[in-house]
């Protein structure tokens, strides 16, 4: 079963997209914890999310480490469940909003980075770490 979970196809290009969702879920993780009152706990409150300050810091902390791992390689397809659905929540609590109230185009605008990181942890989910990735390492050491 490990091995299914950390086996990855042999795609040098994957590298680009583990890179692109990777460094924003390590950002973004950062921030929630650096600046809480606009980027964590804060926001999450602002938007109706039940019990803030616990979100706000446990979703920045998973951001952290499933970034670093994603970064890595590292048990990627596992690192990037988590990533798919904060980016689902993020889209539901915050761009249907936007649809309903400014419509169509604005949320799409307003939601190109929600969607970028949704569907590139998608792409990880399917298709693993790529060739240049600390799971590649794994598989081929079994």
């Amino acid at each position: 079963m490990f091995q299914k979970i950390i086996h990855s196809d042999n795609s040098k290009t994957t590298i680009i997209i583990r890179l692109m969702v990777g460094v924003v879920f390590l950002s973004e993780g950062i921030q929630k914890l650096l600046f809480p009152a606009i980027r964590g706990a804060g926001r999450f409150e602002k938007i109706g999310l039940p019990s803030p300050e616990f979100l706000g810091s446990f979703v920045g902390t998973v951001e952290i480490v499933c970034g670093i791992f994603i970064l890595l390689g590292l048990l990627t397809r596992l690192a990037s469940i988590p990533t798919l659905i904060i980016m689902m929540v993020a889209l539901t609590t915050t761009k249907l909003e936007v649809l309903a109230n400014e419509g169509f185009w604005a949320m799409m605008h307003g939601s190109r980075t929600d969607w970028a990181m949704l569907l590139g942890s998608l792409f990880l989910i399917i298709k693993g770490g790529g060739k240049w990735s600390l799971d590649n390492k794994l598989t081929r050491k079994s």
